[in-house]
């Protein structure tokens, strides 16, 4: 029999909608019922994953991303379930902040889904969201302070240097001392996480979900094949309607070395068919500077259709206009090496290093994330627990946000310079040209003819800007400082 809720349900537009109904608690549910629902609006069909949440209560979610009249009907393998019928009245966002998913734009950049601009200036704190109530809201607290608007976290726990304790909760049910059920999963960390996704969204901020990682003592990244994908396909159905969401295969996937490239193939096979939002995909490789340095033969093909942007960890950003060239995709370098004075030499950046670092990659049109990994007496690191942010790059990193967002997005420049600088811009009206630790006292550059631009100084240490007289056309000699981490800002009047 056919049950059809008589009042419509509504939900703002890239919102999430939820529908939980009671169902079978025999056996196991999370393995034994299929649940699903089919979104139609107009000519438009969307069909989605529901799931079990434990304690009889199975749910559907979906992220509609057109205001209007949605009718959906469900389907299942237990007639409890099957062919329930209602309408989602989608209205429009009540929240300026609400500009939707965050999508590729422009072959190697981002924006919303409303086409607002989107650089991403992330951070890594990859358990944070394992550290407990009180830990994981100063990293809140934190970060509501900062800069940033992307962060690096992953589902599973970790297992390294500093990365002591046991987590509260795991993703499936069970524990290390009486062995994981890999066929029920634990909805109390599902719920926690989700409310951490949630946390972020208000604050602004991506989550960039790390599914797969090698730093485990619990068995996580030694699953069967199909337990991966079971695990998979219940994430897909619990978190695809946040809208904060991106996918991040690995971090160090090639680290796990039980796992296949056959296997990362059918992980991104997986979410782009059962994402029904289209989040954003990539996959982060392992840098060893002795043997990574050039050769990117251990990467992933990020060329693959289904990867949507390149993500890498590597020290040299002077790489990033080849990559561009190489992947036709946006760059994100979200690994340079972390700010602080960890003894591990991936951990020891100097301040100054971290802020060249964005510079150097967002001046030629890429995008960087930060790290930091500073000696805490009690262990917590930013780079894994979160916590505080110690360093002084964040600040300085704020200053480059802003000026990346008052230009134009910027695409390699032909007045790139080969020693001693970076530049990107958009040709003959906009350039911003970046020298790091070279300290010339001038430059000549080659302007285009018969227009006039203004230059503007940015001492980015310092966070000034300072306009230099005069205008400047075709080859011109601009005076500098002679002092290093200077930038100029040329723009047509």
């Amino acid at each position: 029999m056919t049950r059809i809720w008589s009042e419509p349900f509504e939900a703002e537009q890239w919102n999430r909608f939820e529908l939980r109904i009671e169902g079978p608690q025999e056996g196991n549910p999370y393995k034994e019922v299929v649940l699903g629902a089919e979104f139609q609006f107009g000519h438009r069909s969307i069909k989605v994953d529901g799931f079990y949440d434990g304690d009889g209560q199975y749910v559907i979610r979906f992220m509609p991303d057109c205001t209007g009249t949605w009718s959906f009907t469900t389907s299942s393998s237990t007639a409890q379930l099957d062919g329930l019928q209602g309408t989602l009245i989608c209205i429009a966002p009540t929240s300026a902040e609400n500009h939707g998913p965050v999508k590729v734009d422009q072959i190697f950049h981002f924006s919303y889904a409303d086409g607002t601009p989107f650089y991403p200036v992330g951070t890594t704190a990859y358990v944070w969201n394992h550290q407990g109530e009180q830990l994981e809201q100063q990293t809140l607290r934190s970060l509501s302070k900062a800069p940033f608007n992307k962060i690096r976290m992953c589902v599973f726990p970790k297992h390294y240097d500093y990365n002591a304790a046991e987590p509260e909760h795991f993703a499936f049910a069970g524990s290390l001392q009486q062995g994981f059920n890999w066929e029920a999963f634990n909805p109390d960390f599902w719920r926690r996480l989700e409310s951490q996704l949630e946390q972020l969204q208000l604050l602004g901020i991506e989550a960039d979900l790390i599914l797969f990682h090698p730093y485990d003592r619990w068995g996580f990244s030694r699953m069967t094949a199909e337990s991966d994908d079971y695990y998979l396909r219940y994430a897909l159905a619990r978190l695809a309607s946040f809208r904060n969401l991106w996918w991040s295969l690995a971090n160090e996937y090639d680290l796990m070395f039980e796992k296949k490239m056959t296997d990362w193939d059918r992980f991104f096979r997986i979410i782009q068919e059962h994402d029904p939002y289209q989040h954003l995909r990539s996959i982060h490789n392992w840098h060893n500077p002795e043997i990574h340095y050039r050769s990117n033969l251990h990467w992933y093909d990020h060329g693959k259709p289904w990867v949507t942007h390149a993500s890498i960890q590597h020290a040299d950003l002077n790489f990033v206009t080849e990559w561009r060239e190489l992947y036709r995709k946006p760059i994100v370098v979200d690994e340079c090496r972390y700010e602080g004075n960890l003894n591990h030499g991936w951990g020891n950046l100097t301040t100054e290093r971290m802020v060249e670092c964005f510079w150097e990659g967002m001046a030629q049109g890429g995008y960087v994330t930060h790290g930091e990994t500073y000696v805490h007496p009690d262990d917590i690191i930013w780079w894994s627990h979160g916590g505080e942010l110690h360093g002084s790059s964040a600040e300085r990193i704020a200053f480059l946000r802003s000026i990346m967002e008052e230009g134009p997005r910027l695409d390699t420049s032909a007045i790139n310079f080969k020693w001693d600088g970076s530049a990107g811009g958009v040709e003959g009206e906009y350039y911003l040209i970046y020298f790091g630790a070279s300290r010339p006292a001038f430059r000549s550059l080659s302007l285009p003819e018969g227009a006039a631009f203004r230059i503007d100084l940015i001492d980015t240490w310092a966070m000034s800007i300072s306009p230099l007289d005069g205008e400047f056309t075709g080859e011109c000699k601009v005076p500098l400082p002679g002092i290093p981490y200077q930038a100029l800002r040329i723009s047509k009047i």
